[in-house]
């Protein structure tokens, strides 16, 4: 419940400063708020997670949480004005070309990644699938798999990396367009994540995905060889050899994304309605517990995490970074 007026003022400030106690101040109660939260379908687990804790320590503040592709969580603040508190995506080069600099001050790389193929029991030809016969494998006739928009996500662009790579890796000439265009759009979603129930339902027999959601769900998890799977930071020239068209931030407009390690961002937007919250919350995020939560998720924290726009990070998350290298 929000409060409007001079009451949740004086109340908020009260639960800021005194770290919002549990019980009823004078004859005066906590009153509740909402910290929103926008935030790439892949963190739901960790940041769920994260967000429990938080609100143990914080009696009375709400998280909410809307969960999306990043470039289409990042949209809902550039295109459609909206507010949220903190913003975690998939790629931190979605923050940089979608929100800074009108949107966002910074951006912290706090974890890696990887892509993975997962799959059932259930699925067609699960017992002869290999990380090296899965390309034959997906193109069968009787095998179906689904991926996400390359235009909404980034483990959609991701995918389409991934065919690019695989094709120069086992060189098959016409791989990555095979793969591109089978179902045509039959089996492509918004983000990732809304393909689980087609593959737990058997519509689909195997998912591009990152493996941290594979592991989450206790999926089976085909692991790609490292020149496909976008894990290793050593192999970023190779990656970058794959590239991709997707939407710009004006209608109409295109921009080209060059294949990279998979890297996890969070930046708290300039619109911010509790930056006070928020800051509190990337903390615990970057914290020791934070970055316990993310590993055990499999999601690997950047120890420390890596920050763009360094001098522009909130003083009290300044400890929990260091200034952004080259990728």
């Amino acid at each position: 419940m929000v409060v409007h007026g001079v009451l949740a003022l004086a109340t908020v400030g009260l639960l800021l400063t005194t770290g919002c106690p549990k019980g009823p101040v004078g004859k005066q109660a906590a009153v509740s708020t909402e910290l929103t939260i926008f935030h790439a379908g892949s963190l739901s687990v960790p940041f769920r997670e994260v967000s429990v804790l938080f609100e143990q320590r914080h009696p009375g503040i709400a998280v909410k949480a809307e969960a999306g592709g990043s470039r289409e969580c990042a949209r809902k603040i550039s295109d459609l004005g909206r507010s949220c508190d903190v913003f975690g995506s998939a790629d931190y080069k979605v923050v940089e070309n979608l929100l800074m600099p009108e949107h966002a001050d910074f951006n912290i790389r706090f974890a890696t990644n990887e892509m993975a193929i997962v799959y059932t029991g259930k699925s067609n030809r699960a017992d002869e699938i290999s990380p090296s016969n899965w390309p034959e494998i997906l193109l069968q006739d009787d095998v179906a798999f689904g991926r996400s928009d390359p235009n909404s996500d980034p483990c959609g662009y991701r995918t389409v990396m991934v065919f690019q790579l695989a094709e120069k890796h086992y060189d098959v000439p016409g791989l990555a367009t095979g793969l591109a265009q089978k179902h045509g759009h039959k089996y492509i979603r918004p983000k990732e994540t809304d393909l689980l129930a087609l593959l737990e339902a058997g519509e689909i027999d195997y998912l591009f995905i990152y493996r941290s959601v594979g592991q989450q769900h206790r999926l089976k998890i085909l692991r790609l060889p490292d020149e496909i799977s976008l894990r290793s930071p050593e192999l970023a020239d190779l990656y970058g050899s794959a590239t991709v068209a997707v939407t710009g931030k004006q209608p109409g407009e295109l921009i080209t994304r060059s294949g990279g390690p998979i890297v996890y961002s969070v930046t708290i937007p300039r619109t911010a309605p509790n930056r006070d919250l928020a800051e509190a919350y990337v903390a615990l995020l970057l914290s020791p517990e934070g970055q316990a939560i993310m590993s055990k998720c499999g999601q690997e924290p950047i120890v420390p995490a890596q920050a763009l726009q360094y001098d522009r990070v909130p003083a009290r998350l300044q400890p929990l970074c260091k200034q952004a290298g080259a990728l």
